[in-house]
């Protein structure tokens, strides 16, 4: 490449993250022109493709999957990548090298963009793969029983059909950076024991622009923090708003990470029920070393409870019931157990005489950071990051019990103080590319937020497509978030239609699937006519609800059996043209 455009393509990449910067290096070493990839005389160009594939939810999975294609291509293998949602099922049969990194949804489930491979893959349809070698990375949370499922699963069947592991499957929790590095420096080793290396490596390119991630965070400060539920209603609901003290680069549909500190009145609660004093030196989470109290503040997660940490308070305690909870048997049980309980409740349920410090923070699990839905288009408000975070708050166990995040920021931020924040890019969560397609939005409660983005950029941008808007809360005159918002959207002409429903106004209780079963013609027109489905909301009911309705919506309108319409669901998210923000 001649110096004028080595020099051109610096310039055009000073300010890209590390991830985008990963992923044009990956790119540019694939192409075929201007010497940027090897020659046919590369011995690389002997080597069998490298497949890199990935099925991600929020997007770490697709992450580790472009920083894995990247590093390929930088050592010299033809590597290519691609979602799994938009794989072509024919190619499997033809690779014969590929590397799979994928989530796992909720209870086991595959996330939105694996569901049609999955499907595919555990079918009939599966071809033999017997010339295949595969290695399989899976992402998951220890919280949930089937940890990993979808890994596993996919690890299983490739296996069952005749492949053969180039490396064992890797499995990550929630802290996945450290696992996630070991297993892909070890399936790079194995690729590269497939055939000869490459005779030079391929262009790096570095950016000369700072990276904020969870752990390389920027300061923001909290600039606005207002109360926009009602005086009477059950909810705290806050709007509130960030000024970062550098440019943080987002788009409609990505979330704001922020990284935050435990309770100190929990931290002292936590070390009453052990014992502790809180100046014994522990392990930071780091590599490093500080002191208890601090650690727990800062590094470990004390709110929540996992499996894990059962384990070991079980072993410690030698406690049956514990034991028994933690048996294939007692599942359920367990389940209930843990649901709204924290590690205080546990170790007053279940004391431990002499407890170290060390052993206590050894069976806690990092403190992870909370992702928050943008509610902001940065072309409405390029210098702030709006959020919108309900305050998490419930009695339990004969005390009050507070959301790690959302109480701190709501009570214990003072105005114009900073918070640690990074942006989190979600790419199955975009606006489509033609600003003339129809978009339906389904939001409940804190679910409106990324819509808020949504209409916000395609109203700036002049998008000339058609929006509606579903929303669900309680009550009409309390919980009605951006209630003026969106009906000045509607007195524009921005929003076309906009339907909501209250859960708690009287009478039987309406949600937002029941306002798409009431619009079931509509809503069904309205994908036909090539529209995109937006759905942002929790995972445990709304979420769930909300698929069984345009299950049914699909069954009725295309008079086909529910199977089929899921089907149906299931290829427009291949398509991207249903997309999911759930948590």
């Amino acid at each position: 490449m001649s110096r004028e455009k080595a020099g051109a393509l610096s310039s055009l990449l000073d300010g890209l993250s590390r991830e985008q910067v990963a992923w044009v290096s990956g790119y540019l070493a694939g192409l075929g022109a201007d010497g940027l990839a090897a020659s046919q005389a590369d011995p690389a160009a002997s080597r069998p493709e490298v497949a890199v594939l990935h099925g991600s939810q929020t997007g770490n999975a697709e992450r580790i999957a472009r920083a894995l294609h990247a590093e390929l291509a930088a050592r010299g293998f033809a590597a290519r990548i691609d979602s799994l949602g938009s794989y072509q099922t024919s190619r499997l049969k033809r690779e014969r090298l590929l590397l799979l990194v994928t989530s796992t949804y909720g209870e086991g489930e595959p996330p939105d963009s694996a569901q049609a491979f999955h499907a595919f893959l555990m079918g009939e349809r599966a071809p033999r793969l017997e010339h295949l070698k595969f290695a399989v990375l899976a992402l998951g949370d220890r919280a949930y029983e089937r940890f990993c499922q979808t890994g596993r699963d996919i690890d299983a069947r490739l296996e069952a059909l005749g492949g053969a592991r180039l490396h064992p499957r890797g499995e990550c929790d929630l802290d996945y950076e450290e696992a996630a590095r070991d297993w892909t420096e070890r399936v790079l080793k194995a690729v590269a024991a497939e055939g000869a290396p490459a005779a030079a490596p391929a262009l790096r390119l570095v950016s000369s622009g700072p990276v904020y991630d969870r752990e390389r965070p920027c300061m923001a400060a909290l600039v606005v923090n207002t109360r926009i539920t009602g005086r009477g209603s059950s909810k705290d609901v806050r709007h509130m708003e960030l000024a970062p003290a550098a440019p943080l680069v987002f788009a409609p549909g990505d979330a704001l990470g922020v990284v935050p500190r435990n309770d100190p009145e929990l931290v002292e609660m936590l070390l009453q029920a052990t014992r502790l004093q809180g100046p014994e030196k522990v392990a930071d989470g780091r590599g490093g070393e500080t002191d208890l109290a601090q650690a727990l503040a800062c590094r470990y997660e004390i709110r929540g409870v996992s499996r894990a940490f059962l384990a070991c308070v079980a072993e410690w305690s030698e406690a049956g019931a514990l034991k028994a909870m933690l048996e294939p048997e007692g599942a359920k049980e367990l389940k209930a157990y843990v649901a709204g309980r924290d590690v205080v409740d546990v170790m007053r349920e279940f004391p431990i005489a002499g407890l170290a410090a060390c052993d206590l923070v050894g069976a806690l699990r990092p403190l992870a950071p909370r992702l928050y839905s943008i509610a902001s288009s940065a072309k409405a408000d390029p210098d702030h990051i709006h959020l919108t975070v309900g305050v998490v708050r419930y009695e339990r166990q004969g005390r009050l019990h507070q959301g790690v995040a959302s109480t701190w920021l709501a009570e214990r931020v003072a105005a114009g103080a900073e918070v640690p924040v990074y942006v989190h890019a979600n790419e199955r969560f975009r606006l489509p590319e033609d600003p003339a397609t129809p978009i339906l939005m389904v939001g409940a409660g804190t679910g409106v937020a990324p819509f808020r983005a949504f209409l916000e950029e395609r109203a700036l941008t002049g998008a000339t497509g058609r929006h509606w808007l579903v929303v669900g809360d309680r009550r009409f005159r309390e919980d009605f978030l951006y209630q003026r918002e969106w009906l000045d959207y509607r007195r524009k002409g921005v929003l076309q239609r906009l339907d909501a429903a209250f859960s708690r106004d009287g009478g039987a209780r309406t949600y937002v699937q029941h306002r798409l079963l009431a619009a079931s013609r509509e809503v069904y027109a309205w994908l036909a006519e090539g529209g995109h489905l937006y759905v942002c909301g929790d995972a445990a009911t709304m979420a769930p609800d909300v698929h069984a309705a345009l299950i049914e919506i699909v069954a009725r309108e295309r008079s086909c059996s529910r199977e089929e319409a899921a089907g149906h669901l299931r290829d427009l998210m291949a398509e991207g043209r249903y997309q999911r923000d759930i948590y």
